[in-house]
């Protein structure tokens, strides 16, 4: 059977007047551009440091550069043309500026040392800040020097800083992780366009330090799974919705301000404690076969939920994953613990 054009979409029909998808336009330009730019960083060394010198730092001339030496040359027709010699003068002593400036411009940057701190964990979908100490053993300081994640989307990503003499100055940048796991930092760029900004000098800075991104917690988890009995425990203590320990008694003086029921209080007025008698006759564990989802990002994400929300009840907690556990525990260490095992299971 014979297919026809869409007139509006100019796709293809067929028999069973199904439309195709139009196929992307490529680009050539943009192509080439992308491959080039990926085999040149491929050749930059990964490192936390960098020192900048003439082998790594770049310079061109920008619009206004270009502008500037248009007009230079209009300004040297002319006064070729009509024998001016004020003509002469102001020529060669704007080619002198913009030539003087070239060599401030890139002594600005060349012989700055670039330092990237250990980037802390984050979660799926938040923006991971990087911050980045500039020193400068110069001593006159460095003005207008700008640092960012190279091929960033959005226009302010700039963070623009002047590094004192003899010193150093700290700045961050962020980028967002697509998701979780362990992301090596994208390629960081550095400029600065000072005095005239006729000329942009820059370098691209590969650091070789990663950053580990926890699953995106559910924004509205179920409560926490029952708790386990212990082996050899006669009694067992559940969960209930409000994600607390059943079992509570009367507040007494010294007990931890964690233990304390703050729901039951604001209802009753009284201040009422957990009884860590009864709890510790179970084990709280967030299996992963107790998300009861189909998909497996989202049993991560409920499982990191329960994780978060288990610490701030400090409650101790194990984890169970299809392939490893991790004991029960309480803390700052066993909660990141948890979280690392998520982000890499």
């Amino acid at each position: 059977m014979s297919t026809a054009q869409h007139p509006a979409l100019g796709v293809e029909r067929g028999p069973d007047s199904t439309f195709s998808e139009p196929r992307p336009t490529l680009n050539p330009v943009a192509f080439a551009r992308r491959r080039f730019r990926q085999w040149w960083q491929a050749r930059l060394p990964l490192s936390d440091t960098l020192t900048l010198t003439q082998r790594n730092v770049y310079i061109l001339p920008t619009r206004a550069g270009f502008m500037m030496g248009a007009t230079l040359l209009a300004l040297l027709v002319g006064s070729i043309n009509y024998q001016l010699n004020l003509g002469y003068l102001l020529t060669f002593l704007l080619a002198g500026c913009a030539i003087v400036g070239m060599h401030v411009c890139h002594a600005t940057l060349r012989g700055m040392t670039l330092s990237l701190l250990p980037p802390a964990p984050q979660f799926a979908g938040a923006s991971a800040p990087l911050t980045v100490v500039l020193g400068n053993t110069r001593r006159s300081p460095r003005y207008g020097i700008g640092l960012a994640v190279l091929d960033a989307t959005h226009e302010d990503h700039w963070t623009w800083t002047d590094v004192p003499a003899q010193g150093t100055c700290t700045v961050q940048v962020a980028f967002r992780p697509g998701r979780r796991g362990l992301h090596r930092v994208p390629p960081l760029t550095a400029e600065t366009r000072f005095p005239l900004g006729t000329f942009r000098v820059w370098t691209v800075w590969r650091p070789a330090a990663q950053v580990l991104v926890y699953p995106h917690p559910e924004p509205q988890p179920p409560p926490l799974p029952a708790g386990e009995p212990r082996s050899g425990g006669a009694g067992m203590a559940r969960v209930q919705n409000s994600g607390e320990f059943e079992g509570v008694r009367a507040y007494r003086r010294g007990d931890p301000m964690k233990l304390v029921v703050w729901k039951k209080a604001a209802k009753t007025d009284e201040l009422v404690s957990r009884d860590t008698m009864q709890a510790h006759r179970v084990q709280l564990w967030l299996d992963y076969r107790e998300c009861r989802l189909a998909d497996r990002e989202a049993r991560l994400s409920r499982l990191a939920a329960w994780v978060l929300q288990a610490d701030r009840l400090g409650l101790d907690y194990g984890l169970r994953l299809p392939d490893q556990q991790v004991p029960p525990g309480t803390g700052e260490a066993h909660k990141r613990r948890c979280l690392e095992v998520l982000a890499l299971c």
